[in-house]
């Protein structure tokens, strides 16, 4: 069974691929009122250095609430220190280009309906929470389960007032394309679809009823991560991402074969002169399989700075 705590991971994970999520997911319910600013947040960052080369590692969240000042401090002046972003995906790629793929790759190809697929149990809990949320049983019957798993959570963080362009990711592109800064994407949005587009059937079902189980709880758990990040507890994001982790095939597909490779490139980067600003998703830059543990594998010690 995958942990609930693993079905926010995932989802955590694609966030950044889904920076132009259909307007199915924009539009389903009105987002809620703009929380209140708080006080200004400290998240991680990290350094590896050599005589003539400088790489932050920043650790983001892909979907804030607004208001979430975090561009202060040792953060905002390592981007601004920064000739070159490194992000997960390209920040330039236009809506409806990324809108046409995952809705093509998303559409199932053996000819069935995905509710005909579920157990009966998985039905009819999946039916209601799609009723909960105000979308007809039937909307995602043309596509894969890892699809609907997706939308089931992000419509209700939307609906709570979560953003995906208030995310840092979204922010950090924006901040980067003002400065006629060079962006270098560690994956393409076509091999992060593959990652779930590929997944065995039985693991996609899985996802998606432990979302539907995870559906009422969502909010406080990325509330929760969010609080974490803020805070800049990285080993308690971590925690919060990585519980009661169980499914090995998540792990290796959404984790640790992508901070293996991830690792690499920053070995590969040092090599060459300059000052760059990489930032990824948070849950990658903490805990048991990180970037730094890989990187510590080969012989490269990241440095916390805040």
């Amino acid at each position: 069974m995958i942990p609930i705590k693993t079905c926010i991971r995932a989802t955590a994970c694609a966030l950044a691929l889904f920076s132009s999520i259909p307007a199915l997911a924009r539009n389903a319910a009105p987002a809620a009122a703009p929380v209140l600013a708080a006080p200004t947040a400290r998240p991680a960052l990290w350094k590896i250095a050599d005589g003539d080369t400088t790489i932050w590692l920043f650790g983001t969240i892909h979907i804030l609430p607004e208001n979430v000042d975090w561009y202060s401090g040792p953060v905002a002046k390592a981007f601004d220190a920064s000739s070159e972003l490194v992000t997960e995906i390209p920040t330039d790629r236009t809506t409806q280009d990324s809108q046409g793929m995952i809705l093509q790759k998303s559409l199932r190809e053996d000819g069935k309906i995905l509710r005909d697929t579920l157990s009966n149990k998985e039905r009819s809990a999946y039916d209601a929470a799609m009723t909960s949320i105000g979308l007809p049983p039937q909307a995602f019957d043309k596509n894969d389960a890892w699809f609907a798993a997706l939308m089931l959570t992000l419509i209700p963080l939307k609906e709570a007032g979560y953003n995906l362009e208030s995310g840092v990711d979204a922010q950090v592109g924006q901040k980067a394309k003002l400065r006629h800064m060079e962006n270098e994407a560690l994956e393409t949005p076509e091999y992060q679809i593959s990652l779930f587009d590929t997944l065995p059937e039985e693991t996609q079902r899985r996802y998606l009823d432990e979302v539907v189980k995870a559906l009422p709880t969502v909010k406080p758990d990325i509330d929760s991560m969010v609080a974490a990040w803020r805070a800049g507890k990285a080993e308690e994001l971590a925690r919060l991402l990585n519980e009661e982790e169980d499914d090995p095939k998540l792990r290796e597909v959404l984790l640790i074969n992508r901070n293996q490779a991830w690792a690499k490139w920053l070995k590969a980067r040092l090599e060459k002169p300059g000052t760059v600003f990489v930032a990824v998703g948070a849950g990658h830059l903490a805990g048991q399989g990180s970037v730094q543990d890989q990187l510590e594998h080969i012989g490269i010690t990241p440095v916390r700075v805040q």
